[in-house]
């Protein structure tokens, strides 16, 4: 397994080879990560590079439009989970200031007939830019065939049956973010983009970022800049698959710092899709992961219930 400034990189090809002896190594060297560190980058993570590229590029289309424009695809009352958030609407957990970005959400498209669709508000179509919603939604299915092969490698580290995961997260509720850091144009008050927290959800997968930034916490409490290879995506653990676990697996802290002065006129964008169970899974701590020397740390919660709670406490929800 090799590292790549300070995370371990794995090859997904090696669990989806049909070759039992590969599959096991990935496992154990998943699992080992995500124990010891929390982040990966994964190589052969089966999301085609021209499709990231297209994502991309009508990324940067959108949040080029004017401000009118992206303000008819803000919804308050959606509370920022479906189509555009302007600049300063979220904050991190703990911290009042709120993170310099905007940026635009894709959720679940329920097309099996299942009665969970009730649960999500419909997608937010983008008329001036005919493909934007189309290649959403073609990544959207990408990371989770990518997300739901990690999730099982992740249930057999963890004893369980492989696909443990497979019917929590059908129709679940992940969302698909596009975020735009814009240039700073003035001192900024702060030398964060965003500031340090952990994800809300199971797991988190982030392709290409277009600019360097993004830092995690190590053990030794000190921030490591992540960057991952062109051809690779980083996928991180968060706070549900930590409390599912009883902190066995790492929700790692992170955040997105200024770059250097000389690149202050540069648009960092950044898309990660945070892949959600249904709101009805239980995150009740697993039997396997508690024991007399490691009691379960957490209350019985649903998925939904701590959704809601977090929103709250970042500003998403009033």
């Amino acid at each position: 397994m090799a590292t790549v400034n300070s995370i371990p990189s794995v090859d997904l090809a090696d669990f989806t080879s049909g070759d039992p002896a590969r599959k096991a190594a990935f496992v154990e060297q998943l699992g080992k990560a995500y124990e010891e560190v929390g982040f990966v980058a994964v190589r052969n993570h089966g999301i085609p590079a021209d499709l990231i590229a297209d994502l991309y590029k009508y990324v940067q289309e959108f949040f080029a439009q004017p401000s009118d424009v992206k303000k008819k695809y803000e919804i308050p009352e959606l509370a920022g989970q479906r189509g555009y958030t302007s600049f300063g609407k979220e904050h991190a957990k703990g911290f009042d200031a709120p993170d310099l970005k905007e940026f635009f959400q894709f959720g679940q498209s329920v097309e099996d007939g299942d009665p969970i669709k009730s649960e999500y508000p419909d997608n937010v179509q983008v008329k001036e830019l005919p493909k934007f919603t189309p290649t959403f939604f073609e990544a959207y299915r990408a990371f989770e065939r990518s997300g739901r092969s990690l999730l099982q490698a992740i249930a057999i580290y963890l004893g369980l049956d492989e696909h443990y995961f497979d019917d929590k997260i059908h129709n679940g509720n992940s969302i698909l973010r596009a975020i735009h850091y814009p240039p700073i144009t003035q001192e900024p008050k702060s030398a964060i983009r965003a500031e340090q927290h952990e994800d809300i959800n199971l797991i988190t997968l982030l392709v290409g970022a277009s600019a360097d930034g993004l830092q995690i916490l190590d053990k030794k409490g000190e921030w490591v800049p992540v960057t991952s290879l062109p051809e690779q995506i980083v996928v991180n653990v968060g706070d549900m698959l930590q409390r599912l676990t009883n902190n066995r697996l790492k929700s790692t802290t992170h955040r997105v710092v200024n770059p250097p002065r000389e690149m202050w006129n540069t648009s960092r964008y950044s898309i990660p899709f945070f892949l959600h169970p249904k709101s009805s899974m239980d995150l009740t701590c697993l039997e396997g992961c508690v024991d007399a020397k490691h009691p379960a740390e957490f209350e019985p919660i649903t998925a939904g219930e701590y959704l809601d709670e977090r929103l709250r406490e970042i500003g998403l929800k009033k």
